[in-house]
């Protein structure tokens, strides 16, 4: 594995990358979410290499090593699909399977509905395929969920203040170590994130100051986070939930549209994004056309890819091979 940038469109792309580089293996591309980096991936990323792919995992724009546009609106869904688009031209490959965590995973559905001519198969963990809502934009909707629940405010709409990544700017470490530690499978379930915040907390301060690091986190691997975050701050990623109701807006033309590429789906059985995404779990094969796989995997939290590196990397390359094997019938 090795680091290197590449320029692509307007944007200086930092990326995680292993495996055949002159085109004799398909390109699979990893994208993280929030607040991760490419690092992230790198058990996927050594596995997927040695089993004869290309496997590149960029650090996302406004993340880590990647250029960080200054302006909100530059941080949309729109922007993020025409990156890994770019990423992939400037690799000169034609076409891609694409895999996505977290936030991640949005962008990986995204790819897959807006250039399917690019991204051929979609493998999504943590965060399911949600459908553009006709009923209007998803901020509103939040609020009242929380309202009608009487759970305090989602995280999510905390993040929409334009200084709320100064929360996180103020001890990097800290806030890192409780993001980790609340969504983590091993964290006992009174101390795990709901997401939703109490009055008078914030995503930081809603979790025990004792709260450790998880047991797949090594401390050299966080001060690799603590290092990128500190130089790169926390605005941009927050940017990306910023968005959240101007994506809404963009993306009408979207409205109704299924996946018909082959795809796959792979949630940790404690990940508190369930509290307010798993609905949308049950009614996946509705949207996904061709899924070959809804995997849940007993005991795992948020971070499945780090927490159950042998699970993730298992299902990928059997979907891999599946993808590879139909390519060539």
């Amino acid at each position: 594995m090795h680091t290197r940038l590449i320029k692509t469109d307007g944007l200086t792309q930092q990326v995680l990358e292993a495996g055949p580089g002159d085109g004799s293996g398909p390109l699979v591309l990893f994208i993280h979410g929030f607040p991760e980096l490419g690092i992230s991936w790198r058990a996927q990323v050594q596995a997927v290499a040695e089993a004869g792919y290309r496997a590149v995992a960029p650090d996302m724009r406004g993340y880590g090593g990647t250029d960080k546009p200054s302006q909100t609106d530059q941080h949309t869904i729109l922007n993020l699909v025409g990156d890994m688009v770019e990423l992939v031209r400037a690799l000169g490959e034609t076409h891609c399977i694409v895999v996505g965590h977290d936030w991640g995973a949005p962008v990986a559905w995204h790819c897959a509905l807006l250039r399917p001519d690019i991204f051929r198969a979609v493998f999504g963990l943590s965060v399911p395929f949600q459908p553009r809502r006709a009923a209007g934009p998803p901020t509103p909707a939040m609020a009242a969920i929380a309202k009608r629940l009487g759970r305090g405010e989602l995280y999510m709409s905390q993040f929409q203040a334009p200084d709320a990544h100064l929360t996180f700017e103020r001890d990097v470490a800290t806030a890192l170590r409780k993001s980790f530690y609340a969504y983590d499978g091993a964290t006992p379930d009174a101390r795990q994130s709901t997401g939703f915040i109490a009055p008078g907390h914030d995503f930081v301060s809603e979790v025990a100051d004792d709260a450790a690091l998880p047991p797949w986190m090594t401390p050299e691997h966080m001060d690799e986070y603590v290092q990128a975050f500190t130089r790169s701050g926390f605005k941009g990623p927050m940017d990306w939930y910023r968005c959240l109701d101007l994506n809404w807006s963009l993306t009408g033309f979207l409205q109704g549209q299924k996946i018909h590429q082959p795809s796959f789906f792979m949630v940790g059985e404690r990940d508190p994004v369930r509290h307010y995404a798993g609905q949308h779990e049950a009614g996946l094969k509705d949207w996904l056309t061709d899924l070959r796989g809804q995997v849940v995997v007993p005991g795992a939290g948020h971070w499945i890819q780090q927490e159950r590196p042998a699970e993730v990397n298992a299902a990928l390359l059997g979907f891999l091979a599946q993808v590879e094997d139909q390519k060539a019938a």
